[in-house]
Order: structure tokens, then C-alpha cells, then sequence
């Protein structure tokens, strides 16, 4: 790979940015500067520094982020902070939101630049589950759990698909509840307009799981990480589990990024 291709996937900045670093001296590969910015590289094996700071290179990066509420769920806004701005520091390049949480909705949001694993994530044939955690203003009883096994009519085209709901705690007199959900679909504002549909109304809303990748309890709200070569594959294997064609997503997808042996 050329030197300049490799820092400006790194982020460091433009093609003609990152020739003028090269000819100030501030990078370094193996030690020593470098003249030229189209000199060969070697970016898994050589060490390549930028005023002092080594370079790791990954084609592709995943973040877990656990949104606070307030902030929206996209790259750019003129009027809300994004998810985006969270990541300061961070090589934030081509980064995409996977999916979108609401504003005032908190919890996991994964954050990549690896178009192939969003797109089997997101697809509505793929019905990959979002699990959630809400606090309801209303009485959740058994016959709302039936209701939403069986699919909710929220206005749309088509009723929802079949979601399960599961009871944490409900109380007739205060008519307040706590539920988790899983639904396998994204539509707008969905978790919200399903209980607005049975006469309840969601107080409090955060996504607890994608997948079979949950969040993490010690990361506090606002908080960021890089996901582990293990959750990868626990995406990874999401959508073995859901989608048929997941040999294409292997394909597609950075292979040497994952360990396969912790799939099978």
C-alpha cells in the first residue's frame, strides 16, 4: 500500500494533506522519515508513526457506543450533537451509525465503517432481534404479551411482526410496568407507537441488544469502546444464525478480522 493511501484511511487527513506532513518530517516508517508519500509500505509489518504516535492500521473499525439520550443517531446535524461527536479522538472516517436509536432513546449503538456487516445487520429479510428495556406508563398484563406475539397494528401497511414481550415488573394501581422487548424489525418509532396502539405510552426507552451482542453494563452513558475481535463474531454470528447466505458475509466482510474458530 502507498504511504499516502495509508494515512488517509487512517484519518490523518487529505491526500494533499498528508504529502505536506510527509515532507515536514512528522511521519516516520521503521524509525525513520520518509521523503516521499507514494513510497511503499508494508501496513500490517511496518511501524508508522505520525508526530510521535504509532499508527495501527485496520481497514475496517467497530465501535460500542451507549447513546445518551439527546444526541441523534447521524453523522452530521446543524442543531443536535451526533453520535458521531461522542468519539472524540477517534478516527472517525467513513464511520456510519448501524441503524438509528431515537433521540431521547439510550443504549447500544454499534459504529463502523464496514458497509457489508451494516447491510446484513439492517436488512428487513435478514430479522436480525433488537432487544430493548422500557418503562411503561400503563398496566402490561398477559393479554398485551399475546397481543404482541401475534403481531400490533400500528397504522402501517401490514402489522407488525410477531415480538417477544416479557413482563419485569407491573403494578394495576400506579398502572406503571417495565418490560423488555424483542422485536426482528426497524420501523419508526416502533417499540413506541406498538405500546401507543395498546392505550400505554413508553416513559423510558434503551436498547439492551442486537443480536446476540448485548451492551456492556460497565460502559457508563455517553461512553464509548472498540468492540473485541469476539464480538465481532458474535455479530458475526447474528446473522449466521438469521440469515442464509452468511458464507457472503464472510466474503464480504475483513476475514482476517475474524477468529471463525469461536463461530463453530
Amino acid at each position: 500500500m502507498r504511504l499516502d493511501k495509508f494515512l488517509v484511511e487512517m484519518g490523518i487527513g487529505s491526500r494533499s494533506q498528508v504529502k505536506q506532513y510527509v515532507k515536514k518530517g512528522t511521519v516516520t516508517v521503521n524509525g525513520a522519515p520518509v521523503k516521499s508519500s507514494d513510497v511503499k509500505i508494508d501496513e500490517n509489518n511496518d511501524t508508522i508513526k505520525y508526530n510521535g504516535r504509532i499508527l495501527n492500521y485496520s481497514r475496517y473499525r467497530y465501535f460500542l457506543l451507549n447513546k445518551p439520550a439527546g444526541c441523534v443517531s447521524a453523522t452530521k446535524d446543524n442543531v443536535h450533537q451526533t453520535v458521531i461527536d461522542l468519539l472524540k479522538g477517534e478516527n472517525t472516517k467513513d464511520l456510519s451509525p448501524v441503524g438509528r436509536l431515537d433521540i431521547d432513546t439510550e443504549g447500544l449503538l454499534l459504529l463502523t465503517n464496514d458497509g457489508a456487516l451494516t447491510h446484513h445487520l439492517l436488512s428487513p429479510a435478514h430479522h436480525i432481534p433488537k432487544t430493548y428495556y422500557a418503562e411503561i406508563d400503563g398496566y402490561v398484563t398477559d393479554d398485551t404479551i399475546n397481543l404482541f406475539a401475534t403481531g400490533v397494528d400500528i397504522g402501517d401497511e401490514k402489522p407488525t411482526l410477531p415480538a417477544d414481550l416479557r413482563i419485569l415488573s407491573s403494578d394495576s394501581t400506579a398502572a406503571r410496568s417495565e418490560i423488555e422487548l424483542i422485536i426482528t424489525e426497524g420501523r419508526f418509532h416502533q417499540v413506541k407507537r406498538m405500546f401507543e396502539a395498546v392505550g400505554m405510552k413508553v416513559t423510558f426507552l434503551r436498547r439492551i441488544a442486537m443480536g446476540e451482542l448485548k451492551i456492556d453494563e460497565s460502559l457508563p452513558t455517553g461512553a464509548y469502546r472498540s468492540l473485541s475481535e469476539e464480538e465481532v463474531s458474535l455479530l458475526l454470528f447474528s446473522i449466521f444464525i438469521y440469515v442464509t447466505d452468511f458464507y457472503s458475509v464472510i466474503y464480504l466482510s475483513r476475514p482476517s478480522a475474524i477468529p471463525l474458530a469461536i463461530l463453530f
